[in-house]
């Protein structure tokens, strides 16, 4: 069977579970291009899609 591709792709990933201050990441969603902050810590987790100053959602050009 062939491998089901994933649909979000890490850019950017930052911090330690080992610290309180837990995992943060930034995803694109291949299919949208939208961009999500994602924090991870302990137990719980966050994620949210990345604004730019007008409050716009931040999507990344696809090629």
């Amino acid at each position: 069977m062939a491998k089901k591709e994933e649909r979000f792709e890490v850019i950017f990933k930052d911090g330690s579970m080992l610290k309180d201050e837990g995992i943060r990441q930034i995803l694109v969603d291949k299919e949208t291009g939208v961009n999500y902050l994602c924090w991870n810590s302990g137990l719980g987790a966050s994620i949210t899609p990345l604004l730019d100053s007008e409050g716009k959602v931040i999507v990344t050009k696809q090629i």
